[in-house]
């Protein structure tokens, strides 16, 4: 309420429909935090003058803001007459009128002193949100996949799953499920793939009642321990992304149950520090293995995958690639943003032995057993953003058919010419970002086209047709 002395101020849009007459009231907007209370105006004037004395609600400063063509700045103003007074109260003298300024009440004051305060006469109807209960109440019950994406499910159970007899796939992603533990044991006699991607899952408790899963993706969660996967023993697939997980020992579990099925494990954007167990495991069916973006500092653990075709390193922070001589069989290898300032450890052999061999005398190196040739069959090589100089080290990778080299410390185009030239199957080279780009961007291309002949695509660019 205002003091003694003092107007009250009420801005409004330009509309004539909001000047009221004086028996009508004016309601003030209702705020997040404040009940609105009805200001009822006691008297009318429509004049909207500029003059900014006592009878004004809201005046502007000279000068502030916008006006429209008739000079108005948008501001409701009360007329400088005294307003009917009250049946109890005596006529307001002039000098009285210009002190106090006009008359204006309050309707409901008690929605200032009253914080439960409800106008129910004003109360706008909010969304009516289904309970979990009915959401699938259209579902057939013969179904074989549920779906409930970003549909505000708090509980599994509340879903009653037991309706549908036959359903094997359930995605219950980007919805508040904190709790595996009831709702999902009443499908487990079907249920081969459990989606619950995006949710707020803590615990992989109840998993374990689910001994049918082929596919099981708890990808950005809260997890922080690998648990319950013994009784799985049908595992194919399995997605940890982006939880809170420091360990990888709770595979040994699924080692054990799905060693022979397991084909998939993503663990990308998690805080592993190692994977020197994973080998000890025993996956002997892996052929994929996702770890990037964790703070992984050596691939140590990787002997023991005799399938592992695909390896995802990227975003950690590896120096050394000699441990990859255990791996014969893979095809794929991502390990762009880390710490590499060499590749000569793809000859099976640890940078630091290989500097060893250079200084060494003739004699020495004619002694000096030949490094093994790793990975045979690497097709895909994705060395981006690290800080290699050469290629050399990859002279042996006769299978290459994509580099992925952009923004390294490659200066010279002979030596992208020595060591990549003989790459019959090599069709996409990725350069750009390098000195040797940046020093002559004009002629950049057409001396990799020289130095790679083979080639069909070179950076973004296709060069020419297969």
């Amino acid at each position: 309420m205002p003091q003694d002395g003092e107007t009250p101020s009420v801005a409004f849009a330009e509309d004539k429909t909001l000047q009221q007459p004086a028996d009508r009231q004016v309601e003030v907007s209702q705020t997040a935090h404040r009940p609105h209370a009805h200001v009822t105006l006691v008297d009318e004037d429509e004049k909207h003058d500029g003059d900014d004395e006592g009878g004004i609600l809201g005046a502007a400063s000279p000068g502030s803001g916008l006006r429209n063509s008739k000079g108005w700045d948008g501001k409701l103003r009360l007329p400088k007459k005294e307003a009917s007074p009250p049946p109890d109260r005596p006529q307001s003298t002039a000098a009285e009128v210009a002190t106090t300024g006009p008359s204006v009440t309050l309707a409901n004051p008690e929605a200032l002193s009253d914080p439960e305060y409800s106008d129910e006469d004003n109360v706008v109807p909010g969304e009516v949100i289904s309970a979990d209960e009915d959401l699938l109440n259209d579902e057939d019950r013969d179904t074989e996949e549920i779906v409930a994406t970003h549909s505000r499910v708090h509980s599994i159970d509340a879903l009653h799953l037991e309706r549908f007899k036959r359903v094997q796939k359930v995605c219950l992603r980007q919805n508040s499920i904190q709790s595996l533990t009831s709702g999902l044991d009443v499908v487990a006699d079907t249920l081969q793939e459990l989606d619950l991607y995006d949710n707020l899952v803590t615990h992989m408790r109840g998993i374990e009642k689910l001994p049918n899963l082929t596919s099981l993706d708890l990808s950005f969660n809260k997890i922080k321990h690998i648990k319950h996967l013994a009784p799985l023993t049908k595992l194919v697939d399995l997605y940890l992304v982006a939880n809170k997980i420091g360990s990888i020992d709770g595979l040994e579990e699924a080692a054990v149950a799905a060693g022979k099925t397991l084909r998939m494990i993503e663990l990308g954007s998690n805080r592993i520090r190692s994977i020197a167990s994973l080998g000890g495991f025993g996956f002997p069916a892996l052929e994929e293995l996702w770890l990037a973006k964790n703070k992984i500092t050596s691939l140590q653990g990787l002997a023991g995958l005799p399938k592992l075709r695909l390896l995802s390193i990227q975003s950690n922070r590896i120096r050394d690639l000699s441990p990859l001589k255990d791996v014969p069989t893979l095809e794929e290898l991502y390990v762009s943003h880390n710490a590499l300032t060499s590749l000569t450890s793809l000859t099976g052999k640890p940078d630091a032995v290989e500097e060893i061999i250079a200084v060494a005398d003739v004699d020495k190196v004619e002694a000096a057993d030949a490094p093994p040739q790793a990975l045979p069959l690497l097709r895909v090589l994705d060395i981006s953003n690290n800080q290699i100089t050469s290629f050399s080290g990859t002279e042996h990778l006769s299978a290459l058919e994509e580099v992925w080299a952009s923004y390294n410390r490659i200066i010279d185009f002979s030596d992208v010419e020595r060591c990549l030239h003989d790459k019959t199957k090599l069709e996409t080279v990725y350069l750009e970002g390098n000195p040797l780009q940046l020093r002559g961007p004009a002629l950049y291309r057409n001396k990799v086209r020289l130095a790679l002949p083979q080639v069909q695509q070179i950076d973004a660019t296709y060069v020419r047709e297969s």
